[in-house]
């Protein structure tokens, strides 16, 4: 359990907090700051930090309400009052704990502010916003391109965390498996469960830990090809499901320390692959492969539900840079296809400049490729009539939603 007094867990979370939103870093990283603390407190840490980014335009509402003068969105005020509202919203944190543990955050500064306002709308009674708005310049953008019900469908799968998805290495083990449902081939969903470790088959290495939507780039790779590539593959789901559908995998990836975990992830699974560091823009295979997957690195906007930060991390200028690097990436894929061959491009991004713009541009220069319409995968994801899979906020919601994904199966012309 945390502390009885919780302050080190709220402490770590202003850190967290300062880290995503004014110095760019992800979550993960910016858990950093609450490196030391029992595993109890800083997982408290992180889930304070996350619930309060799920729902920052919300908080900063509420709280404008209550002030006199807007108090300014760096200050420590406002990002004390933003997590003490978050925790009684996300995590159904009782009142009196969240002045107990709010207060101590601002000895020495705005107290008496910090009090009043709380203590206001702890009285007027805090909604319960359960479709939080995103970031205005994001709903604006993605208003746009996939119109108002992504937009909401958005807003509601932000409020909450993901259910659990695993991708098993056989049938017999995913057969087996005796929770949760199946959306697809080797597939199961857990919306409750407890330790990841104490789940059955962990130790038999039978499953691993992949979001449905990220699964499928690997599933438009043939059956029939035998040796495979994946490119920037860490942490290596797609290697370990091409290693268990028997093809020969070369999982490529510039991180020695990303190629580390993905190494343990097959020692426990007991799966093969030949693994290679290296920056796939400098890189040259000794040979063509039969198929080639680049799950290319990108704004990774689709994964908003598990990592709300993305949402303020992806501005125009990332997503116009991630789209450049994709391209030269994308540019030096293909030429290590064999004709006849697959290359299946994948992105996490919920961006047409990374996805179908990307494509667009790639096939006008590349007149050796060809679209390879995608079948139907997993069900309630429908393929896109240009052949591409198109993964939208909304799709299989009453499931549990997925990740935003674009993946397109390319074909060398023999």
């Amino acid at each position: 359990m945390p502390s009885p007094e919780g302050i080190e867990s709220r402490k770590a979370a202003l850190r967290i907090l300062d880290a995503v939103l004014r110095r760019g870093q992800t979550m993960d990283n910016a858990a950093q700051a609450a490196r030391g603390l029992p595993p109890a407190d800083a997982a408290l840490a992180s889930a304070i930090a996350g619930e309060t980014l799920r729902r920052l335009p919300d908080l900063d509402a509420l709280i404008d309400g209550a002030t006199r003068q807007r108090l300014p969105d760096d200050s420590k005020a406002r990002t004390v009052l933003r997590l003490a509202l978050a925790q009684k919203i996300g995590l159904g944190t009782p009142d009196h704990a969240l002045v107990a543990t709010a207060l101590p955050l601002v000895d020495g500064g705005p107290r008496r502010l910090v009090h009043g306002v709380l203590g206001t709308l702890l009285r007027q009674g805090v909604p319960a916003i359960d479709a939080p708005r995103l970031p205005e310049a994001v709903e604006e953008r993605w208003r746009a391109v996939w119109g108002d019900e992504v937009v909401l469908a958005a807003r509601r799968a932000i409020a909450h965390r993901p259910p659990l998805d695993l991708s098993f290495a056989s049938d017999e083990a995913c057969a087996a498996f005796p929770d949760g449902i199946s959306l697809a081939p080797r597939h199961r969903r857990l919306d409750n469960h407890g330790p990841i470790t104490e789940l059955p088959g962990f130790e038999a290495g039978q499953w691993w830990i992949q979001d449905l939507a990220s699964s499928l780039p690997a599933r438009l790779i043939p059956a029939d090809a035998k040796q495979v590539l994946d490119a920037c593959a860490a942490p290596g789901g797609k290697t370990m499901q091409f290693a268990a559908a028997g093809h020969q995998v070369t999982a490529l990836d510039r991180s020695e320390s990303r190629l580390a975990r993905l190494s343990d992830n097959l020692a426990r699974t007991g799966l093969k692959a030949k693994t290679v560091t290296a920056d796939a823009l400098d890189w040259a295979p000794e040979h063509p492969f039969d198929a080639v997957l680049l799950d290319a690195p990108c704004s990774a906007t689709g994964t908003f539900r598990r990592h709300p930060e993305v949402l303020y991390r992806a501005r125009n200028d990332i997503i116009a840079h991630s789209a450049e690097l994709q391209a030269h990436m994308l540019a030096r894929a293909a030429d290590w296809v064999r004709p006849g061959g697959s290359l299946v491009y994948a992105v996490c991004s919920l961006e047409p400049q990374e996805g179908e713009q990307q494509i667009e541009q790639f096939l006008a220069g590349r007149p050796d490729f060809r679209i390879e319409p995608a079948p139907q995968l997993a069900d309630g994801v429908t393929p896109h009539a240009s052949g591409w899979l198109r993964v939208l906020p909304g799709m299989l919601e009453p499931q549990g939603g997925l990740d935003g994904f674009f993946t397109a199966h390319l074909v060398r012309q023999a």
